[in-house]
């Protein structure tokens, strides 16, 4: 009976709109003028079998009420091809953010026709990021970087390369990548990067996916951690993959609130 209850709660719960999930973040290269710059992450959509228009429309609602400087969408979005779902994710056209609408791949993308999907997502206004940094907020900005998938290699032309996003840049200001997997970290490490927002876990989603996900990730789940001098934020995702329910992992849209970290 319990385990009846579990389910039927979570499948309720999976099909609302999910809530903002707000987390405040200090770096220590973030200009004065940026703080309280707000990033909203939308990650693991699925749009698809489960997931509609409907679903989007509220969504991109939600995540605008929320009035962000910047709007992230790392990765897995989709889980069929442009044919399929153009129609369902026409909503995401309409999100706005003052500093621009950005994408990085997700390893879905890549089993539903990568090309032609980012081909469409930038004819929505959106800015897909191959291994690319954009300076964000001028000369007292910070750098954002976009890498491809993890897993991209596997597929003509793609494949991470943080390497080349980062090659000369200014190592004074404050870098934010998005890389869809937690696991990207290590590079984010190496290459002296300040926030790394990634998604892919989906918090588990429901018991026991939970292991089999942090097995992949070498133990990172969900929430904010520190490696090093890199902090890491992993969403839980804002839809679902696979059955519609979650367990004691609530879907989420994450506001991001950028804090210039005190001086010691």
């Amino acid at each position: 009976m319990g385990a009846v209850t579990l389910t039927g709660h979570g499948t309720v719960q999976v099909l609302q709109t999910p809530g903002i999930t707000e987390v405040p973040i200090s770096l220590k290269r973030l200009s004065a003028r940026l703080d309280g710059f707000k990033i909203v992450q939308l990650t693991d959509i699925h749009v698809g079998n489960t997931i509609g228009r409907g679903f989007v429309e509220d969504v991109v609602a939600r995540a605008n009420s929320a009035e962000p400087d910047l709007i992230a969408i790392t990765g897995d979005l989709v889980d069929g091809t442009v044919t399929e779902l153009a129609d369902a994710v026409a909503p995401l056209a309409d999100l706005r953010a003052p500093h621009g609408v950005y994408f990085v791949t997700g390893n879905h993308e890549y089993y539903a026709g990568v090309d032609e999907w980012l081909e469409h997502i930038a004819g929505l206004g959106i800015r897909v990021l191959r291994n690319e940094r954009v300076a964000i907020g001028g000369d007292e900005g910070f750098d954002l970087v976009g890498v491809d998938d993890h897993n991209s290699k596997r597929w003509p032309g793609h494949g991470a390369d943080l390497a080349k996003a980062v090659a000369g840049r200014n190592p004074s200001r404050e870098l934010v990548v998005l890389a869809h997997q937690p696991r990207q970290i290590h590079e984010s490490v190496k290459h002296g990067v300040g926030l790394q927002l990634s998604g892919h876990t989906h918090g588990g989603q429901i018991w026991p996916w939970h292991y089999l996900a942090m097995a992949q990730q070498g133990g990172l789940l969900a929430g904010l951690s520190r490696h090093g001098e890199t902090q890491l934020y992993i969403s839980r995702g804002t839809g679902h993959w696979g059955p519609p329910v979650r367990v004691f992992a609530p879907a989420e849209i994450t506001r991001v609130v950028l804090r210039r970290q005190p001086m010691s």
